[in-house]
């Protein structure tokens, strides 16, 4: 890139965190550079520093604890010139911020406010920055939702961050972002939480976006995948250090760092079946230093170790599907009603499952995939009615689920266990772990005493990969998949046959989301167990699953072996969830590359 094109020059920058214990360098000594028109993608596990170096740019560190303790930030004004934005004032930063360098965050829900209509909200970025009243306010924001691609921009611009989905609550995020037309957009995470194919749309607009305002990005994310549809360079960071960079081609073809290897290979692979996914830690070595030095292993060598092929996996499901299944459900309804008439009656229903049968079998795992909205999350609680069905028969073991009492229920409940999504809200804040735990087991009288229970959830705990000192903890105290790994242990507790994980791992790093997949995949040989496995991601879902059920709008899309329905997808709708992946090959690299370079062109 040429000189007159540099947007952002990051110098030696070092942030640090600081408690009465310790100080933490978050971000410890990297440098960096982004120009007009390109996308650099910084990409790291939580706490490798990334999201840190993005709120450095946006002078957001909370001070304290936070500070910027050395090296410079240099943007390149169009207006002032070249200005270091470590020194620049609190004042002169508001004048910045959202006006030549905006941002979007990973979480649109808590970024926006609840209590101001979406148009409101961005109207008031404008009014901030330019100098127009407020119908002409009005209809700059109109004219940004139909840019950024909204349904009905005059509806959303009255409506509420509830009233919408969370793909079209990340458009207006983009929208506001895009309200001044910056000259660097900083996107931290905006696609975590979103569907594969809303994940797509989203990244093709904010390409879109670039090309017609010559804009920088800095995106940042777990995920290589996406960078990999994305950007034109990457900057690998781990511990607060950047580990590698270079272009998007070189670090894909030819990753250099151990970690860089790691994270590449943990994401489910697509054209392959892996007996388990390989996690950073089997590309890590170590000096004598304690420095990680470069691994002689590439990601195939690993990963071509781990295939399980079809004459395996075909034998397997001949012993699997020649037993009576464990649960049958049949011709499953769970409507909501909506528009309620003056004397309450229901004008017309929500078909959110909409008359579903399927079998599961004894140790097996059928994955049920689709998007926001399909339906899955919901046919998955009404087989525990934790939504009450509204039709339909679920069998469990011979049992009508749908025909007992709740009190015969809460007894049942303990062979079927459910993994929430969000692992945080699925634990009591105010109790230990050890006590959130044992408290089910208390509910239903599994051991004598809370003697024996301890030392049954310590097990518990030490099976999951944590230890007895966890057991004293508030889930305050965990990470995200630390807490991940004590809601199945919770689950564990009560020794189910069967378990439904409900986007248990959407929420995680993809290394530590290996890292859970593969544990789930562990206790699934060690006790047998049956799994019913929820997720909008298909590559976590085909690696898990042995069938696969597509849902679309409450009904079943198509439905049989994983793999099948991956090489031979029989709908448009399935075509199109395989397509929205990031598959991160080296083909779809180039392709996008040449792609990118033909649209810069014209």
């Amino acid at each position: 890139m040429a000189k007159d094109t540099l947007l952002l020059e990051v110098k030696n920058l070092v942030a640090e965190f600081r408690t009465e214990e310790e100080t933490v360098k978050a971000v410890n000594d990297i440098s960096f550079t982004l120009s007009k028109g390109e996308t650099i993608g910084i990409v790291g596990e939580s706490g490798s520093g990334k999201s840190v170096t993005s709120l450095s740019v946006m002078r957001l560190i909370p001070n304290p604890p936070g500070k910027i303790t050395g090296g410079q930030i240099i943007y390149h004004s169009k207006r002032k010139g070249p200005i270091d934005i470590v020194k620049l004032s609190e004042k002169e930063m508001r004048e910045l911020r959202g006006n030549e360098i905006a941002m979007i965050f990973q979480e649109p829900m808590t970024s926006l406010n609840p209590v101001y209509t979406c148009g409101d909200q961005v109207m008031e970025a404008i009014l901030l920055h330019q100098k127009v009243n407020k119908k002409v306010a009005k209809q700059i924001t109109i004219d940004l939702f139909k840019e950024v691609q909204l349904p009905r921009p005059e509806a959303i611009f009255d409506s509420y961050p509830h009233q919408i989905s969370g793909g079209q609550k990340q458009r207006v995020m983009i929208a506001m972002a895009m309200s001044c037309q910056p000259n660097i957009l900083i996107a931290d995470e905006p696609t975590t939480a979103l569907d594969v194919t809303v994940q797509a749309t989203i990244l093709d607009l904010m390409l879109k976006l670039q090309r017609e305002h010559e804009m920088g990005i800095m995106f940042i994310t777990h995920d290589l995948g996406v960078i990999a549809e994305l950007a034109d360079k990457v900057v690998v960071m781990y511990k607060g250090k950047i580990v590698e960079q270079g272009s998007v081609m070189d670090i894909f073809a030819n990753p250099k760092h151990p970690y860089t290897k790691g994270l590449l290979a943990c994401r489910p692979p697509l054209n392959k079946r892996l007996k388990w996914l390989p996690t950073v830690g089997d590309f890590m070595q170590t000096s004598n230093m304690g420095e990680m030095i470069e691994s002689s292993q590439s990601v195939e060598d690993v990963t071509n170790k781990l295939i399980v092929s079809k004459a395996e996996r075909d034998a397997a499901h001949k012993i699997l599907y020649a037993k009576e299944p464990i649960l049958q459900i049949k011709n499953l309804k769970t409507y909501f009603p909506i528009k309620k008439g003056m004397f309450g009656k229901a004008k017309d229903y929500v078909k959110a499952v909409d008359n579903v049968s399927f079998d599961v079998y004894p140790g097996e795992t059928l994955g049920l995939v689709g998007e926001s909205g399909c339906g899955k999350t919901t046919l998955g609680r009404a087989v525990l009615r934790l939504v009450e069905p509204t039709g339909g028969d679920v069998i469990f073991e011979g049992i009508n689920i749908t025909k007992l009492d709740l009190k015969t229920l809460r007894g049942l409940r303990k062979d079927i266990q459910i993994i929430f999504q969000d692992p945080y809200s699925s634990l009591n804040p105010r109790i230990t772990i050890g006590q959130a735990i044992m408290e089910p087991m208390q509910v239903h009288g599994i051991l004598e005493n809370d003697k024996a229970r301890k030392e049954r959830v310590i097990e518990l705990l030490e099976r999951v990969n944590m230890n007895e000192s966890h057991f004293y903890r508030y889930p305050h105290e965990f990470s995200g998949g630390q807490r991940q790994r004590i809601c199945i242990a919770r689950a564990l507790a009560l020794k189910p046959k069967f378990i439904i994980c409900d986007e248990s791992v959407s929420a995680l790093d993809v290394s530590v989301q290996a890292q859970v997949l593969n544990l789930l995949n562990e206790l699934k040989r060690e006790f047998d167990f049956t799994y019913i496995f929820i997720s909008h991601d298909l590559s976590v879902v085909k690696f898990m699953s042995d069938r696969m059920v597509v849902m679309n709008k409450g009904q079943i899309e198509e439905m049989g072996d994983a793999d099948e329905i991956y090489n031979n997808p029989q709908t448009e709708y399935t075509k199109g969830l395989i397509n929205a992946i990031p598959k991160g090959q080296l083909e779809d690299i180039k392709a996008s590359i040449d792609k990118k370079n033909s649209l810069r062109v014209r």
